[in-house]
This record gives structure tokens, C-alpha cells and sequence, in this order.
């Protein structure tokens, strides 16, 4: 059975209906044939003068001489006559499919963009292609005529188009819509391509081992992944090669987009699976510098961002998968930004948290493993995400905080203290002898400077304050340990000293307390303390209190 298949632009928004329309053709194509003998060349709109182009290049009407006429008219017919066959074949070869209902048939056709009397049938695929209104008559532009055998070379590449000059016009054997010629070329296209395959995959394993390796004796990237990713760029240039030569079987137009259609669909998914399995290289040597820095907050920041490049990733595959199948993307991506918008304002918290993760590791307030206090909160950072941040309380339990309020909230970070401050306030009796409290601050003293985890020259050991029912000595000394437990057990040493030389000196920890003083009791004189009230002997004693004093200091 003979089919009258036409070019036309590319439609590929859904490939089974190009098989429909192929089966379609070839039970109609005998009354479809009969009724385009009707027709008339008049070229008076781009309808019918694409129409007279590729109707007479077909099997049953082949004219060449008839088919130039859609040409501009400049040069003999047989230049004119070779440009037609070679435009329909750069529209064969491309899955360029045509479709008459969506030609204009007006005569007066404007173009919307240039706002002239132009008509482009590919914008996107061909925009080279184009007719234009000469002289009443619409032809394939001047400009296009002359840029035929620079489009056809590009796609009929290393002479592949020679083949086409020896296939027969006519007579040939077909089986479901093809000749056997074409069954032969994509046997031996994939023979051919199971052949490359194999010797790419082998040739292309040790370049991508050593482009992967970020210096000479580095070798922390699994043999099985660089292997995987030689035998999916080995198939990469396998399906470019048969996508060159693919044009030159001379496919049915409709067999011809559904076949480049699955090859970009194919060609796509590979793109995205090497870029992930490239992102693992990438991962793996940034964990290993990472580990290499003093910062923890850089490790918890690798799975984020291998995360982030993910999904950019697949959403630019996505992207490319619906350009692919004709989908307006830009119409697509509108709506989905009003919806977006939509769905911030009704997730303003998750938004928020989003935020301030990124301020977090902008700004590194605490990195993992430190100790904060935070809005009377405190423990030990986990993990740092997308939109909470995870502590461990001291009881060993987990509490999730969002980030958005990390990010507005004042943080005590214990985790970057130099040393752990050991601040207390010894209260001592009131009837402790002068003596007696110097000997035993000097004790106290002498206690700090002994100790090992303690810093003498950052300590305060003083009286400090006379309180309401004890003199109180100040004993501040930093304490230089690594953690809580070494905190706790260098204090614990402290106290144990503190007490043993209170002991050993006869020192009296005073405590809160009320003393009931009797200066009088009924039989006996007054307890009352009997004061010095002369002048010249209160004089003496402070002169002599001050040239200690200076003597001392």
C-alpha cells in the first residue's frame, strides 16, 4: 500500500498520537491520494504552497520540477528542482511533522512577532525555514533556499545524505509502512552501536578513573561507579551517533519523530543519572576535605547542598522531559508561580525555617556537637537541616527546634568557651581571727596553683564581701577541660581541698543565721564591749594600722 506522508513541524506533545496518525495514514492513503489530484498551484497562501512542495515529492506523485514551484524563483529548475528534494529531506530527517490544519490559509498572513508577511512552520526546531510573500505568491524565502545545503549537511553529517542519492523512488517491497532497505540500516545501526558500546565503555573507564581523581594516589571513589558512569556516557554517544544517521533510513515521518522523541526522552534520564552518579565523585571529595577542616558545621552542610544540586538536577530533567514533549514550560512554570505564591503565604513558617537555615550556616552560631543554652532550652547539636535544627537534651532525649526561631533568638554557645568558670563565694564566721582568715585564703590559693586543670593567673581568690552572717571570699578559677564530665570532676576535686583545709585549719563555713546577744543579764554586769574613747589613743592605733598598711602593700 502506498502512503502519502507529509513533513510537517514537529509535534511531539504525545508520540503514541503519531502512531495513531501513522496507522491512520496508511488505511486512508488511497482516498486521501485521489482527492489531493484536485487540488490547484496557486500559491496564493503558505498553505498550499507547503502543500505543493511535499505533495509532489511523494512515492505516487513524484515531480520534482512541480514541487520547485514552492521555491523562489531565482535559478534554472534543476538548481531549484535538486533545493526542494533536498528541504524535504532536511524535514524527513529532522521528524519535522507537518499538519495542514494549522497552516494558514489566509493570503494576507502576518507574522505577529516581526509583524511582516512571513510564516515560519518550526520557530523552535527550524526558525532557518520560512516562507514569505513575493509579488502576490508565497515561496520558500530567498534566505531559506540559500541556507538548504548548510542545513542539510547538518543533518545528514559525514556524507550519510549519499545513501540517498542511490535509493529507488518507487517499487519498493514494504512491511508495516517500511522497505526492507530500512530494516536492514537499524539492524545494522544497532549492531554497530552494540559494537562501539562495548569498546567506548572499555576505552572510556580509565579516562573517567583519572578525571576523577582530585590528585595522584587518591583513590576513594568505587571502581563500580566510575565503571557505570563509562557504560552511560558510552551510551550517550551511541544514541548521538544513531540520531546522525538515523535521517538517512528515510524513516516514515511519523515513525521518525516517535523514534527521535524516545531517543531525546532516553538521552535526557542519562543525563540526569550521570550527573547524579558526578555528584557522588564530587561528594566524596568534598566530605573528605571537609573532614580535613576544624569546623563540624561543614560536614553537616554536604548532605544539604548534595540535596539541593539534587533536586535542581531532576527538576532541569523534568524541564527538558516537557520541552521534549511539546508542554508549554513557560505557561507551565507561570502557573506553578502563582500557585507558589499561593502556598508561601499559606507556609509562611516553613518558608521562615528555610531562611533561617541558611542563615545558620551563613552566619555559624554553634556547629555540631556544641553545648547551647537557648530560650531556656539547652543541649548538644546533633544536626543541622532543612527546617529544624536537632538537640540532645542532657536526660539523652531528642528535641527538634525550628530554625526560624534559632535565627531570631539570642544563643548562649557553651560548645566555644576557652575554659569552664569555676565561681563560687566561700562564707566564713565572724569570729574567724584575722590570722586565721589570711592563712586561709593563702590556703586557697595555694590550692589553685597546685592543680593542673586550673589556670593561677586567670584566678580570684580575695575577701570580697562582709554579708549578713558571714565574711565571703571570692574563689573564681577557670578551668581548662575538655568537657561537662571533666567540669564536673575537676570541681568535685576543688571542694574536696577546699573543705579539707577548712578543717585542718579550724575554719568555720558560716550559714545563714540570727545571734540573739544579751548585754545584760539580771545579777550580773553588762557583756556590752567597753570602746576606746580617747582621742590621742584612737590616733596612735590608726597611724600605726596605716604604716603597716603600707608596709604590707
Amino acid at each position: 500500500m502506498r502512503s502519502l506522508t507529509f513533513t510537517f513541524a514537529k509535534n511531539t506533545k504525545d508520540m503514541q498520537k503519531h502512531i495513531v496518525t501513522l496507522v491512520f495514514f496508511l488505511l486512508s492513503a488511497t482516498l486521501f491520494s485521489q482527492a489531493s489530484r484536485d487540488f490547484q498551484i496557486t500559491l496564493e497562501n503558505p498553505n498550499n504552497s507547503m502543500y505543493v512542495h511535499l505533495y509532489y515529492l511523494q512515492l505516487d506523485s513524484y515531480d520534482p520540477g512541480r514541487a520547485s514551484e514552492a521555491l523562489y524563483p531565482e535559478g534554472d529548475s534543476t538548481f531549484l528542482s535538486r533545493r526542494a528534494i533536498k528541504l524535504k529531506q532536511i524535514l524527513d530527517g529532522e521528524g519535522l511533522f507537518v499538519h495542514f490544519n494549522k497552516i494558514p490559509t489566509d493570503p494576507n498572513w502576518v507574522d505577529s512577532l516581526s509583524d511582516q508577511m512571513i510564516y515560519t512552520p518550526f520557530p523552535k526546531e527550524m526558525p532557518e525555514i520560512y516562507l514569505e510573500k513575493v509579488n502576490g505568491k508565497w515561496y520558500y524565502s530567498k534566505e531559506t533556499v540559500a541556507n538548504i545545503p548548510k542545513l542539510h549537511k547538518k543533518v545528514y553529517p559525514f556524507g550519510s545524505d549519499i545513501l540517498l542519492n542511490f535509493l529507488p523512488k518507487e517499487g519498493q517491497t514494504k512491511i508495516l509502512g517500511l522497505a526492507l532497505w530500512q530494516y536492514f540500516g537499524l539492524l545494522l545501526l544497532i549492531a554497530i552501536g552494540l559494537i562501539i558500546h562495548i569498546i567506548l565503555s572499555r576505552l572510556l573507564n580509565p579516562v573517567i578513573r583519572r578525571l576523577s581523581r582530585w590528585r595522584k594516589g587518591d583513590n576513594i571513589i568505587d571502581a563500580n561507579l566510575v565503571s557505570s558512569i563509562a557504560r552511560l556516557v558510552s551510551v550517550l554517544i551511541i544514541l548521538r551517533l544513531i540520531k546522525v544517521f538515523l535521517p538517512a533510513l528515510l524513516l516514515p515521518v511519523t515513525a521518525s519523530v516517535f523514534a527521535i522523541g524516545v531517543i531525546k526522552v532516553i538521552t535526557t534520564i542519562l543525563f540526569v543519572i550521570i550527573a547524579f552518579k558526578v555528584l557522588d565523585i564530587f561528594m566524596a571529595y568534598t566530605i573528605k576535605f571537609t573532614e580535613s577542616t576544624e569546623s563540624k558545621m561543614d560536614e553537616q552542610l554536604v548532605p544539604i547542598i548534595k540535596r539541593s544540586i539534587q533536586a535542581v538536577i531532576i527538576i532541569g530533567g523534568i524541564i527538558q522531559l516537557l520541552q521534549i514533549l511539546d508542554v508549554n514550560v513557560t505557561a507551565l512554570i507561570a502557573g506553578l508561580s502563582i500557585g507558589g505564591l499561593a502556598l508561601a503565604l499559606a507556609a509562611q513558617d516553613t518558608v521562615k525555617n528555610l531562611i533561617g537555615s541558611a542563615m545558620i550556616f551563613v552566619d555559624r552560631p554553634f556547629q555540631i556537637g556544641d553545648f547551647i543554652e537557648y530560650s531556656g532550652m539547652s543541649g548538644t547539636v546533633l544536626e543541622v537541616g532543612f527546617r529544624s535544627t536537632k538537640m540532645q537534651k542532657p536526660d539523652s532525649s531528642i528535641i527538634s527546634v525550628p530554625n526560624g526561631s534559632i535565627a531570631n533568638a539570642s544563643i548562649n554557645n557553651m560548645g566555644v568557651r576557652i575554659f569552664r568558670l569555676f565561681n563560687i563565694s566561700i562564707g566564713v564566721t565572724y569570729d574567724t581571727p584575722l590570722p586565721l582568715m589570711k592563712t586561709f585564703i593563702e590556703g586557697l590559693r595555694k590550692i589553685v596553683e597546685l592543680h593542673p586543670d586550673a589556670k593561677e593567673e586567670s584566678s580570684y581568690v580575695h575577701l570580697n564581701s562582709l554579708g549578713d552572717s558571714s565574711i565571703n571570699i571570692l574563689f573564681r578559677v577557670p578551668l581548662y577541660v575538655p568537657d561537662y564530665g571533666s567540669e564536673l570532676r575537676v570541681k568535685e576535686e576543688l571542694y574536696f581541698s577546699i573543705i579539707e583545709l577548712a578543717e585542718r585549719l579550724g575554719v568555720r563555713f558560716a550559714f545563714p543565721s540570727t545571734t540573739l546577744y544579751m548585754e545584760e543579764f539580771p545579777g550580773s554586769g553588762s557583756t556590752a564591749p567597753t570602746y576606746e574613747t580617747d582621742n590621742d589613743k584612737l590616733k596612735k592605733r590608726f597611724d600605726a594600722f596605716i604604716e603597716d598598711t603600707k608596709t604590707r602593700l
